[in-house]
């Protein structure tokens, strides 16, 4: 039988590879069939698709796939912090020297 034409979108959305999607969809056909007893009605459709999520979603939920992504981000910005505290000290005193060396001239 032939694959549903979302299951590369349902496969990528849960991190799985499509070839495994494909095997998931043969497995939940047969499941599919062994509960319906009948292949090709509605019924049986829409007990392959629901059984297909299901097995989808078991599937992603053994993966592990870390998000590592939003920690890299924390800790870049907690590593300039620093920098950024120091520019802006250093933006400060420059500010208070040039005002400081104006009232001087004005002075003299």
């Amino acid at each position: 039988m032939k694959t549903p034409k979302l299951l590369p979108w349902h496969a990528r959305k849960a991190g799985v590879s499509i070839e495994r999607a494909e095997a998931l969809w043969r497995k939940a056909l047969r499941e599919a069939t062994a509960d319906t007893g009948w292949v090709g009605n509605s019924e049986f459709w829409g007990a392959a698709e629901a059984r297909f999520l299901e097995l989808l979603q078991e599937e992603q939920n053994t993966l592990c796939d870390p998000q590592m992504e939003t920690f890299i981000r924390t800790q870049n910005r907690m590593g300039l912090l620093p920098l950024l505290a120091a520019e802006e000290m250093f933006t400060a005193l420059s500010a208070n020297w040039q005002r400081f060396c104006k009232q001087l001239n004005k002075a003299a």
